[in-house]
């Protein structure tokens, strides 16, 4: 099935125009959800790469560079794997930006306008299906992480506060690419743009090295970043911190505290700012 005819089968499961209501606004998002998912299923090769990405990185720097790097108080492997859970759920969220982009590019968001759908159904479908695909990279990700020695050495209960914490983060990241996929003129652009915000945000924080290492300039930007303290919350929550020794910042000192803060933040932001940009759009 087409693009443009999956877009024209969620004709026979969407609600009547005159139908409203938060269990019909539900029913939109799933029905897009579903919509999304189907398309990963026909090109499975999006998905394979995805989790090839952060896979060569688990084996690149715990392999290749982790006799070389030390890290006080704790093992390297131990250390890093918060930090590539981290990476890949914020590289992960791009696809919420490259799809908005390529739908825009194809025409199917002016065929969902003559649906009768909620407007933000669009957008909660493709954040809501971002979701599961970083679900399951995860599990992928957690599986090579036992294979090269990672452990967890924390309570079953913060262990899945850890997942869901990096989860919720996603899903917020989420509304951020989707605001720029619908900003950007093409699909091609998407990358380049998104690789000039996420690039800085993974790579100068504490994912892969002490942020205690850095030149004084970038030390400070990768405390306060809030994809360092995301990745402290989660050595924290893996029992994966060890000795190593915590920054005295308050965003390395209270990382949940921080990390819910920015997920909030960038709900309340983002969330209205893509759906009135969805609404411009559509309304061309």
């Amino acid at each position: 099935m087409t693009t443009t005819g999956t877009a024209a089968a969620l004709t026979q499961t969407l609600r009547p125009s005159t139908d409203t209501g938060l269990g019909t606004w539900a029913s939109d998002g799933w029905t897009v959800t579903k919509r999304n998912l189907i398309k990963v299923k026909r090109s499975p090769d999006m998905l394979i790469f995805a989790v090839l990405q952060p896979i060569m990185f688990v084996l690149l720097f715990s392999q290749v560079y982790g006799g070389a790097i030390a890290v006080e108080g704790t093992d390297y492997t131990q250390f890093l794997m918060a930090g590539i859970f981290a990476q890949t759920v914020v590289f992960g969220s791009t696809f919420s930006g490259a799809a908005m982009a390529q739908d825009l590019k194809e025409g199917i968001i002016d065929r969902f306008r003559t649906l009768p759908m909620s407007p933000s159904a669009v957008l909660i479908g493709r954040t809501n299906s971002d979701l599961v695909l970083n679900t399951i990279s995860m599990v992928i990700m957690m599986l090579t992480g036992l294979a090269v020695g990672w452990r967890v050495n924390a309570s079953p209960a913060s262990f899945v506060g850890g997942v869901a914490l990096l989860l919720l983060f996603s899903y917020s990241f989420s509304w951020v690419m989707a605001l720029l996929g619908m900003s950007v003129k093409t699909p091609e652009t998407i990358n380049n743009a998104s690789f000039m915000i996420l690039f800085p945000l993974t790579f100068v924080s504490n994912a892969f090295v002490p942020s205690d290492t850095l030149p004084t300039v970038l030390r400070v930007f990768a405390e306060w970043n809030p994809v360092s303290s995301l990745v402290q919350a989660a050595r924290t929550s893996f029992g994966n911190l060890g000795d190593t020794p915590v920054p005295d910042i308050w965003t390395m000192q209270h990382p949940y505290a921080t990390v819910l803060l920015g997920i909030t933040v960038m709900l309340v932001v983002f969330v209205p700012l893509c759906i009135r940009k969805f609404q411009r759009i559509s309304a061309k």
